[in-house]
């Protein structure tokens, strides 16, 4: 029997991430090289490694861009405290923040400005969430801010105002596990608020559930995205949380074959920030190296689209 190659749908690319390397090209297109972006644009290797191939400098801090040059932020968000920098340093600024993102940081500012205290369930050091944190303005409302990280940190916490209390989300997060700190949350505060819509985003929680069918139908998975990519990070997690290995990968070139070899079907998905292209790549490999068919799981159904900034339409 032929071996079968099995891809997640959906999988790659999600709308944030078309949005935000869009901005970029965008500038490109209008302003010419150099283009500066304050971080990578999205955690995946190789759009990085396309958009510097294409005259775009990636910078740490602001204060290594040039007075005057256009810089663009990040899809996972800055803190308040960074446009501001840019305003000083008298840069044309242009925010690729996903959307969705964006929705964070309003309830973060909401609810610090009725004077709740708010726990964001988040990886710590995480760009999105150095970013959420710092749309935290407590001014004279005596609101504060915790950092939840894992179930322990959630039974352990402290807060100022247990009844006056709300929560929100990194949005690349495993569903799952979020649900279990959420749950330890209500169970110590059962005051807490909880988002008016779920924080975590459309395109984590399809790839996610895509990923429990997949290893229903798979003997091994392999996993597309970059080492940073927390949702990627994510969908290997999940995959062996269903009981079946798996591996995370930046593309064909980190392919083991022995290791591959004794399987018949391995599924194949990818985190929102990897191309197409390097699945199609990855893809081809499995199926030319372990002389294996691809065929398709479901469709992919997303049809969610961000405008671009008006400056850049």
């Amino acid at each position: 029997m032929k071996k079968k190659i099995i891809l997640a749908n959906p999988r790659g690319f999600c709308a944030g991430v078309d949005r935000a390397i869009d901005i970029v090209n965008q500038a490109l297109i209008k302003f010419g090289s150099p283009i500066y972006v304050r971080h990578e644009v999205v955690h995946n290797k190789t759009v990085v490694e396309e958009l510097k191939a294409k005259g775009v400098i990636f910078v740490d801090e602001l204060d290594e861009v040039p007075e005057s040059a256009h810089v663009i932020f990040s899809a996972h968000g800055v803190s308040a405290k960074v446009e501001q920098e840019a305003a000083d340093y008298k840069l044309r600024s242009y925010d690729a923040t996903c959307p969705l993102v964006t929705k964070v940081h309003s309830e973060v500012q909401r609810h610090a400005r009725a004077g709740r205290d708010i726990i964001l369930i988040g990886h710590d050091g995480h760009p999105e969430v150095e970013g959420t944190l710092g749309r935290h303005h407590p001014e004279d409302s005596g609101s504060k801010i915790y950092l939840v990280q894992n179930e322990e940190e959630a039974n352990l916490l402290i807060v100022q105002q247990p009844k006056n209390l709300a929560y929100v989300t990194q949005t690349t997060l495993s569903l799952d596990d979020t649900n279990f700190i959420v749950s330890i949350l209500y169970d110590r505060f059962p005051h807490i608020l909880k988002p008016k819509s779920s924080d975590i985003c459309y395109a984590t929680q399809n790839r996610q559930d895509a990923v429990k069918q997949l290893a229903l139908e798979s003997e091994f998975i392999v996993v597309i995205g970059s080492s940073n990519s927390s949702n990627s990070n994510r969908l290997k997690e999940l995959a062996e949380n269903c009981g079946t290995p798996s591996i995370l990968i930046d593309d064909k070139d980190e392919l083991v074959f022995q290791n591959l070899a004794n399987y018949q079907k391995i599924g194949v998905t990818a985190g929102a920030s990897a191309p197409e292209s390097v699945v199609q790549g990855v893809v081809e490999a499995l199926c030319d190296t372990l002389n294996a068919e691809a065929i398709e799981l479901g469709e992919n159904k997303e049809d969610i689209f961000f405008r671009l900034p008006p400056e850049l339409r």
